[in-house]
């Protein structure tokens, strides 16, 4: 065992320890820290059903974007798509050319982009429901314009307006699911964003699959309308839903918190002091972050420990595509590509898309068991071996390479749905602060999106054979950027399984590194120990700590306590 340290933190302002009413605050909220560690699984789906019920409701809004990611990337492979928008090539064959892939790619990106601003702002003024309601009605709009789209530039016009919603609820589902449920259930909650994310591209697979013999316009104007379902039941899951607890503590209305608390859990099992409790954590969490993070704004993400929380968070998103991932956002192309059939093409990227669903179902199994970061790198390494696979067979032709490359692309996104693609959530939900968890999230979708714009660029022309004609070789190019991103999260990528966002906030406050995160003991109460039981300060500079197996160095404690009683943390 290393040597046993306190790292104080710095004096943090507004926060007075010898305070009896902060000193009880604290002791409520140390007492509601505890209950939430010592609950299991089956005794938080119990008594948390309900917010795990509108954290999942909610969290229902994202399906829409996965359902229009493969539309549109699907329509370049679709005969009527291109015969109403492809421009004639010297075979005489028709084809949505690379750079209009591009162009309609990227412009719902562009839109994400300002949406994923706006709900910076807006979530935090507003909180999540109202901004919720007001997106699905402006998406339920926005719909006509590409359903209606007489050309490919009014299209991509339509395409970025309906990327403004579908910004919003990137960053509102995932933070909103994690702050309604208990630590146990949080990478259950936003590892489901993901799959609703992947069912919508599960849906869109079987739409555009089942109107490939429609004729006309008919064919890709309808899986556009289709969208129009979502909106109107979300809209009154959306007006009846709670409010996020930690929202409204951060908005200053601790009553709609404490009503939201009630709503939450099972009314049978919710005492007024068990909700107390709750609100008062809520409270200190929030107390501590605002004397670290005062003012709040976007630059304070790139100051201080903000600026690791920062980095995790774009790199975690970047790492999405980086993986290899945007092989399988062109999936009908690259299959058609490497020598299916339009048919083909189809049936297999239906298979792909269901591995979103499976995959999420078995990473719920892996979750307890196995932290994030692990679960992370692994399937980023076993997804490199895939991508190597891939590329190696772009150099051979034949029917039995054109399977091999299909069953390759099945396995790897099965690997990715499993690991990389769930996994990602629950991180970036959890290593931001409260106080800038909407902000650093959407900084991360931004860093994302910025991404997919670079690899809706360069995937069609490396795909198509009238472009660059790399077919399956473009498995090598992902399978570096994979390496890269690999490398990268064995050194900066911390484990913050089973830990509450205090002892994450600690954590990140004394600078541990990233390898060190899983084995350290942290303690965001330690500035309450110097009070007796009824909140009074006990005499005497200093007051040795007692640890079962941790013993606390005395000038360390005296240093905390000069220093105002910040929190701190005992390294092991």
């Amino acid at each position: 065992m290393a040597t046993d340290k306190v790292f104080p933190t710095a004096n943090l302002p507004g926060l007075d320890p010898t305070d009896s009413e902060t000193y009880e605050l604290i002791r409520r909220a140390q007492a509601s820290d505890a209950a939430d560690h010592l609950l299991t699984i089956r005794q938080a789906l119990h008594k948390y059903k309900k917010a795990c019920f509108w954290a999942m409701f909610l969290s229902t809004s994202l399906i829409m974007e996965g359902y229009d990611v493969v539309i549109i990337t699907s329509f370049y492979g679709q005969n009527q798509f291109k015969n109403r928008f492809g421009t004639v090539q010297a075979n005489g064959e028709k084809i949505i050319t690379a750079p209009w892939q591009s162009g309609l790619s990227n412009s719902s990106l562009v839109g994400q982009l300002a949406g994923l601003v706006i709900n910076g702002w807006c979530q935090d003024r507003f909180g999540s429901r109202v901004t919720l309601m007001f997106f699905l009605a402006w998406m339920a709009c926005a719909i006509f314009i590409p359903f209606f789209a007489p050309s490919l530039p009014v299209l991509a016009f339509g395409e970025s307006m309906c990327g403004i919603p579908w910004g919003v609820f990137q960053t509102l589902s995932t933070s909103y699911a994690s702050e309604v449920v208990p630590t146990v259930l949080r990478p259950y909650v936003t590892a489901y964003v993901c799959m609703c994310w992947g069912a919508g591209i599960l849906l869109s697979s079987g739409v555009v699959r089942a109107v490939v013999n429609l004729s006309g316009d008919l064919g890709w104007r309808l899986p556009f309308a289709l969208q129009w379902i979502w909106p109107v039941p979300l809209f009154i899951g959306a007006y009846l839903a709670p409010d996020s607890p930690w929202n409204a503590v951060r908005r200053g209305k601790p009553e709609l918190a404490r009503r939201a608390l009630h709503r939450l859990r099972k009314y049978s099992e919710t005492s007024e002091s068990d909700v107390e409790a709750t609100l008062a954590y809520i409270e200190h969490t929030t107390r501590l972050e605002q004397a670290e993070t005062s003012g709040s704004s976007y630059l304070e993400c790139f100051r201080g420990t903000n600026l690791r929380r920062t980095e995790i968070n774009a790199v975690i998103w970047a790492a999405q595509i980086l993986c290899g991932n945007a092989i399988l956002g062109y999936a009908v192309v690259f299959l058609q590509a490497a020598g299916f059939s339009e048919i083909q093409s189809f049936n297999v990227n239906i298979s792909l898309s269901a591995c979103y669903i499976v995959g999420g179902i078995l990473c719920w199994f892996l979750m307890p068991h196995v932290g994030r970061a692990t679960i992370y790198m692994a399937g980023l390494a076993f997804m490199f071996c895939c991508l190597i696979c891939i590329g190696g067979l772009g150099f051979a032709t034949g029917h039995n390479v054109n399977i091999a490359v299909g069953v390759l692309l099945v396995i790897s996104t099965l690997a990715n749905m499993i690991t990389v693609g769930p996994a990602c959530y629950p991180i970036v939900a959890e290593t931001p602060s409260g106080r800038l968890r909407y902000k650093t999230i959407t900084i991360g979708r931004f860093v994302y999106n910025l991404t997919g714009i670079f690899s809706n660029s360069v995937t069609p022309r490396m795909v198509q054979a009238t472009s660059w004609g790399w077919g399956a070789k473009t498995g090598l190019f992902y399978a570096g950027t994979n390496l890269l991103c690999l490398i990268w999260c064995w050194f900066r990528l911390p484990e913050t399984k089973d830990r509450s966002f205090g002892e994450i906030d600690v954590l990140f406050e004394n600078r541990i590194p990233a390898r060190k995160f899983k084995y350290t003991k942290a303690d965001q109460f330690a500035h309450v120990e110097g009070h007796d039981t009824i909140g009074s300060p006990i005499g005497g500079e200093e007051k040795k700590l007692e640890h079962e197996h941790f013993e606390q160095v005395e000038s360390g404690f005296a240093t905390s306590r000069a220093a105002g009683g910040a929190t701190g943390i005992v390294s092991v």
